[in-house]
């Protein structure tokens, strides 16, 4: 049965009188005075202790863990003591994510959620705490975007921190914390003549990337995973199966991103591209582990390879090769620049052409058509002259019908 022990006092009973007093234990101011015990819901003893003049306090407390038990709100204290690092990174062991994606998540939980959260337990962490910890990232200089990407990475951590029943309530989702918003910044197209200067400021092995990613939208891991076998000339399709990724700083074989194998139209001018590369730079045949370091050893010959004919890295492939070819064609790098520019080039060449948002979504690996309209919208051909004229048609023919 639930009690509060006073452990500075115990009763006694008058022999002579009857009448119940009390008298000091031999642990009198020793340590905090009341100890509510309880039975958790599994009927295990529970205690907590109250030091003294906190009797109210303690009743209170124990008032509160019968009512939660009877609501099922009740938690084991025990649980919300796991810091959240550690909790995190048991977050983040669990969840199915490629091995690239747990990577990187790894990293920004450990640069930008750790730090500030250093040594506190998940049950201790309130709304303020939330709200500072935003300001924080703020200060520090971190993009808008990026600070919406680790608020949902912490807001996540915490869900599943109520699933396994240590904390009660996410402190994210108060209406006190303003959770940041992203920003989305409409994308500068290139223009054909910048992608022309940087295709021929890049060295003769690697033009072709320019010619993959604006000619097929391509992906750079993609790209880098082609392999002629995924060529179909006969059926004019580019058969989007595999990509390099970097795993634990070891390239591996993987799918497309979130495993969204593709099929998309092949070009005339890129199939004539393809057969005169590889009569200059012939196809390699690698081996490479599926999925991560550990993987199946998987072998696949490639359209593109290195200079020492190893399959191509992502950050030495920007640093030593991009990058000096977007300064030699006078652009200025930047994150914008990236080789999926070459995706928006593609992607703005088949809106003005007339191409749907569906299929331009199938095109590029977007799971939702919805992603793909909101990412280009602005780019979509909005032509007054063309409007003008179809109504001028219309109403012409209506006054001859008239």
């Amino acid at each position: 049965m639930a009690h509060i022990q006073d452990r500075w006092y115990r009763k006694v009973v008058d022999p002579v009188t009857g009448k119940v007093g009390r008298e000091r234990t031999n642990l009198y101011g020793v340590g905090d005075r009341y100890k509510v015990r309880y039975l958790d819901p599994d009927g295990r003893e529970r205690s907590k202790s109250f030091p003294d003049r906190q009797k109210k306090t303690a009743e209170d407390f124990l008032i509160g863990v019968e009512n939660d038990k009877r609501e099922g709100k009740y938690l084991d204290p025990a649980r919300g003591r796991m810091s959240v690092q550690t909790f995190g990174e048991q977050w983040r062991a669990a969840q199915t994510f490629d091995y690239t994606t747990r990577e990187r998540i790894g990293g920004r939980l450990r640069v930008h959620v750790y730090p500030y959260f250093e040594g506190r337990s998940l049950a201790s962490v309130k709304p303020t705490d939330i709200q500072g910890w935003v300001r924080w990232l703020q200060d520090n200089g971190v993009s808008q975007n990026y600070r919406v990407l680790l608020f949902t990475h912490l807001a996540s951590i915490l869900n599943a921190a109520i699933d396994d029943k240590r904390i009660l309530i996410n402190p994210c989702h108060a209406k006190s914390v303003s959770r940041p918003r992203a920003d989305q910044a409409k994308i500068e197209v290139w223009s054909h003549q910048r992608a022309h200067a940087v295709r021929e400021a890049l060295p003769d092995r690697y033009k072709i990337v320019v010619t993959l990613g604006a000619g097929c939208g391509l992906r750079q891991g993609e790209v880098f995973g082609l392999s002629p076998d995924d060529v179909d000339p006969e059926g004019e399709t580019v058969n989007v199966v595999r990509q390099v990724r970097l795993v634990n700083n070891r390239p591996v074989f993987a799918p497309p991103k979130r495993g969204k194998t593709r099929s998309v139209p092949l070009p005339a001018g890129v199939a004539k591209a393809l057969e005169s590369y590889a009569k200059e730079f012939e196809p390699v045949e690698l081996t490479l582990p599926w999925l991560h370091p550990g993987g199946k050893p998987v072998t696949v010959r490639l359209v593109l390879v290195d200079d020492k004919r190893r399959a191509c890295r992502r950050s030495a492939f920007n640093w030593y090769v991009w990058r000096p070819a977007l300064v030699k064609a006078k652009v200025a790098p930047s994150r914008a620049d990236g080789m999926h520019a070459l995706r928006h080039l593609y992607a703005s060449v088949l809106l003005d052409a007339g191409e749907s948002i569906k299929a331009l979504a199938q095109y590029l690996g977007h799971e939702d058509p919805g992603f793909t309209l909101r990412v280009y919208t602005h780019l979509l051909p909005t032509s007054h002259e063309r409007t003008r004229k179809a109504i001028d048609a219309f109403l012409a023919e209506s006054d001859r019908a008239a």
